[in-house]
């Protein structure tokens, strides 16, 4: 009787470790893609801050970053190791608690966005039937924390920043909105995945980009708005205020401010591929891919992640040559092209996809 009392427990501890194992196994396996996905994010960080300083060089016709690493390639990953280890000070009569929030928030909300972005037919980390409109939602989140940091440095200059940075995103993301809901439209779904196969059918030619040309430049106006690039970079204009929100930062806070910059521009980056430029899609009609050239496993995976990136980083080279190419504009006309430009002509085309939409049943 005690020894097959004895059996009964250890077979039930042995269940219970089982159990544990697997608990431990399925978590694992939940973390792993996030894990890759942010050092995916990091490496392509570090990528597009040395292609931007060696297209800077190109265009303005002087030697880039050559020191650190082959062609000057790890110059970004020692700035980054050089702020980790700078120190971090805090305004006398800040408000610390807003001032240290401030760039977390800016960077987890752009971070969080990642999570709709397909590589790939199953390549993504979630494929919600609200995708876009997700990352719209939780992009929407980081201009509070750059006015929050604006507040909290007590600053005149820093404040102006953030006051600028939440009225500049609110002028852009409605007719941002009403592109991407024009989009919707055409493909019948929100989902990411969705509209990508959408525009697979007919290869390069039923890409959005021609179905929606006019949604197509009023999304890349609004995105470089919205990721403040020049000429659209008021909220940190020089000339004006120092720096902007980032002005008393030092350290590791500036560095999140530096990396959520870029975050932002790979991820509009990413959303004009998605949304306009077929996704991870060659630009051949899938009806000749599926018969003559069919690529599966592994090797069609890496070739669907290279063709994505690729088409994001022709974007990224556009936005960064527009920095050197056009000037800054003064607030009122920043303003002016939002609500009276871009919103009348989103609209417009909204209006346009919507009666087409409904001429066509």
């Amino acid at each position: 009787m005690i020894i097959d009392t004895t059996t009964k427990v250890q077979a039930i501890n042995s269940f219970s470790r089982l159990e544990s194992l697997k608990a431990v196994y399925e978590t694992t396996w939940i973390l792993f893609p996030i894990l890759i996905l942010v050092l995916g994010i990091t490496i392509g960080v570090l990528v597009i801050v040395w292609l931007e300083r060696e297209i800077s060089a190109g265009i303005q016709q002087r030697i880039g970053p050559e020191y650190a690493g082959p062609l000057g390639i790890l110059q970004a990953l020692a700035d980054g190791i050089k702020l980790l280890f700078k120190e971090n000070l805090l305004p006398s009569r800040g408000d610390a608690l807003l001032f240290s929030i401030g760039p977390s928030i800016a960077v987890i909300s752009i971070l969080l966005s990642y999570s709709v972005i397909p590589f790939g037919s199953r390549l993504v980390l979630a494929d919600l039937n609200i995708g876009v409109f997700l990352w719209i939602a939780i992009s929407s989140i980081a201009p509070i924390g750059l006015l929050m940091s604006g507040y909290g440095s007590n600053n005149k200059y820093s404040f102006l920043g953030g006051l600028r940075a939440v009225a500049q995103s609110i002028s852009y993301e409605i007719p941002l909105t009403v592109s991407v809901l024009s989009i919707s439209l055409l493909s019948n779904s929100s989902s990411t995945v969705d509209i990508v196969e959408a525009q697979s059918k007919y290869g390069f030619w039923g890409w959005n980009l021609w179905r929606q040309p006019i949604g197509f430049i009023v999304f890349i106006i609004s995105s470089l708005a919205e990721c403040e690039r020049l000429p659209f970079d008021l909220p940190e204009a020089e000339e004006e205020l120092v720096a902007g929100y980032q002005t008393e930062y030092s350290g590791i806070k500036f560095a999140l401010f530096y990396v959520a910059s870029y975050l932002n521009l790979l991820i509009s980056s990413l959303f004009v591929t998605v949304l306009y430029l077929g996704g991870w899609n060659l630009p051949i009609p899938s009806i000749f891919i599926s018969e003559f050239f069919k690529i599966d496993g592994v090797f069609g995976t890496t070739i669907c992640i290279f063709i994505t990136l690729a088409k994001t980083f022709l974007f990224l080279f556009i936005s960064i040559a527009t920095r050197w190419t056009l000037p800054r504009l003064r607030m009122d006309q920043l303003l002016n092209l939002g609500w009276k430009f871009l919103l009348p002509i989103s609209l417009g085309n909204l209006l346009l996809t919507t009666s087409s939409q409904l001429f066509s049943l």
